[in-house]
């Protein structure tokens, strides 16, 4: 579980990016229709920040060729992206949101170390 930030201190439609340390890459967390997301901040077409990027709805614009990113599942919307990008569970304890890296990938989903639903 890494600490992100007070939910106040991500406004509706920000993102913050996270490192997460050794064992995963960085985090992209967003504040976007009332709940909170957390995907790989890094696109998967090309090496991108989306944290960076365009945030629409629950979907993210990369910042460098403009593939969209669905923040509910990862998967890429249009092209020049093909893969998903991993999704990771959020939870919010007395005010505090939390992102729990997902710890292995099972056939196109993430198996995530607390409940996978955007917690509002």
């Amino acid at each position: 579980m890494i600490p992100v930030c007070r939910i106040e201190d991500l406004p509706e439609g920000e993102s913050v990016r996270i490192e997460a340390g050794d064992a995963t890459a960085p985090i992209a967390v967003f504040h976007t229709d009332g709940a909170f997301y957390a995907i790989d901040d890094t696109c998967s077409h090309q090496d991108a920040s989306l944290s960076d990027g365009w945030l629409e709805g629950c979907y993210v614009e990369c910042p460098l060729h403009a593939a969209l990113f669905d923040l509910r599942s990862g998967e890429p919307t249009c092209l020049p992206a093909r893969k998903p990008v991993r999704t990771h569970a959020v939870t919010v304890v007395d005010g505090m949101l939390y992102v729990h890296p997902a710890v292995q990938t099972v056939p196109g989903r993430p198996v995530h170390a607390a409940p996978e639903e955007a917690v509002a």
